[in-house]
């Protein structure tokens, strides 16, 4: 079947089991193109009864799964990773259609998610456990073993890398997975079930969509789940956290992020404005990345340089459909978060700020949930647009002349995701990024990160760290053993 003809079919299933399957009641609920305001099909709104299905269908072919061994659970993931890739271009194109960023920046998610694939396979025999210095007659060493079944939640915002790249570790450990994708954004995380039917035992990854509190909230609660791993919003987080404890479970939580760019006077503000564009990953997601750089604290001595590159770049940005190749920026992802968005830009007029550039819908685009990127100056550090996440393409741009206060600014918020550090000097580099609050630094850099990297957040931006070999480690347990000689 074509990839068109797949983007158009009308209903989606859910996989639970190895078998396709509606939800309970019967309940659907519909994805609606960004571009166009348009209906581009339907799916099921899961139950707690059809997350019990998936969980006993996970239960079921854990063992199993386990009992393969790394090296052939390895080859099953690669081999999924090639199955992925074969399909790139309608994964690609129905991840534009659903979510709204450009063609161009979902084929690169498609590559991410086969890629992670990829990377856990490589290492998966690294779950390996340790032996004690022996004691007289005895000798102790430790296992690490999966947890059996895991909960994986994902965001709105890369939903085909994210449902790929972030069952990869856990599924790599030995673990069976329910996923629950976006309820906004669910249709590639279907269609990867498709392709992994082809390839993994039934019951090994089961998708189950729907919304947040009720088939979530099942998940994070239910008592044969041991271990939950969610990434989004600070509120949610909190809720997971909650949901969990009265199982006292393992949670992992990759939370959000109003992260602070330092640009310091000694560096080409061309070169820096250009990163800080780059950085806030307008042209990837239309700036709807927990990692984005929102909060860029521009020494005064080059902020009106830097202003008048950071406006050229944002002018030379292609704003329109997204599924148009020459598209740089598409819209939002849904109704509801558009309307947030465009609420705090209200909310930084009402307090006196000033928007510099855009902040208004593109000229000749009076269709779907369109936002020009926007700057925002005359702030201060009080105001709703510099301490609340905003989860969009909103820059809010503040002066600074003093290191040390302004590394006090940067560390004010209760987040700490990621922050970055804009200098020549590499004193001033390595001072600065080991005093910034933030779980990921860059320096003089554009928000990307090489592979096994590990990423996660300090205070209220998360728990535990993803994309390397210690996110593999946290989907298993440590058993100690000693084996005392007869």
């Amino acid at each position: 079947m074509t990839a068109t003809a797949r983007e158009t079919l009308p209903h989606r299933q859910m996989m639970i089991g190895g078998e396709w399957r509606d939800a309970s009641d019967g309940g659907v609920l519909e994805s609606e193109n960004p571009a166009t305001e348009e209906t581009i099909g339907t799916f099921p709104a899961g139950t707690a009864e059809d997350v019990d299905a998936a969980v006993a269908a996970a239960a079921q072919a854990a063992p199993g799964w386990a009992a393969l061994g790394w090296a052939r659970r390895a080859a099953l993931l690669r081999e999924l990773a090639g199955a992925i890739r074969e399909e790139r271009e309608l994964l690609a194109r129905l991840d534009t259609s659903d979510g709204g960023s450009p063609i161009t920046a979902m084929r690169a998610d498609v590559d991410g998610g086969a890629g992670e694939l990829d990377y856990f396979a490589g290492i998966a025999s690294q779950t390996r456990g340790s032996t004690a210095p022996p004691a007289d007659g005895s000798l102790s060493y430790t296992l690490r073993q999966p947890y059996g079944v895991v909960a994986r939640i994902i965001p709105y915002n890369h939903p085909l890398k994210f449902a790929a790249g972030k069952s990869a570790a856990p599924l790599a450990a030995g673990n069976a997975v329910v996923l629950k994708p976006g309820e906004q954004t669910s249709l590639s995380a279907l269609e990867l079930a498709r392709i992994a039917g082809e390839i993994l035992p039934p019951g090994v990854l089961n998708v189950v969509t729907g919304a947040g509190p009720v088939v979530g909230g099942r998940l994070v609660a239910h008592p044969d789940v041991p271990r939950v791993a969610f990434t989004g919003s600070v509120p949610t987080g909190r809720a997971v956290l909650h949901g969990a404890a009265d199982e006292i479970k393992h949670v992992s939580l990759e939370l959000g992020g109003k992260n602070p760019v330092l640009v310091f006077p000694d560096v080409d503000p061309e070169r820096a404005a250009t990163a800080a564009i780059a950085g806030m990953n307008i042209s990837r997601s239309t700036g709807q990345s927990c990692g984005s750089g929102t909060r860029l604290f521009v020494h005064d001595d080059v902020r009106g340089p830097f202003l008048e590159a950071l406006y050229r770049g944002l002018s030379a940005l292609r704003i329109g459909d997204p599924q148009d190749e020459d598209t740089q920026v598409g819209p939002l992802s849904f109704r509801a978060h558009y309307e947030r968005v465009t609420g705090f830009v209200e909310s930084a007029r009402r307090e006196g700020a000033t928007v510099a550039f855009g902040g208004d819908r593109p000229p000749g685009l009076d269709r779907g949930f369109y936002l020009r990127p926007t700057v925002i100056t005359d702030l201060d550090d009080e105001m709703t647009v510099v301490r609340e996440e905003i989860f969009g393409p909103v820059i809010a741009v503040l002066g600074w002349r003093d290191v040390d206060d302004v590394v006090r600014r940067a560390n004010a918020l209760p987040l700490g995701l990621t922050a970055n550090v804009w200098t020549n000097d590499v004193s001033t580099a390595l001072r600065t990024a080991a005093a910034v609050e933030a779980g990921y630094v860059y320096v003089n850099g554009t928000g990307k990160r090489p592979p096994g990297m590990p990423f996660g957040g300090w205070k209220r931006s998360g728990l535990g760290q993803e994309n390397g070999p210690e996110e593999l480690v946290s989907y298993t347990r440590e058993k100690s053993v000693t084996v005392t000689l007869l």
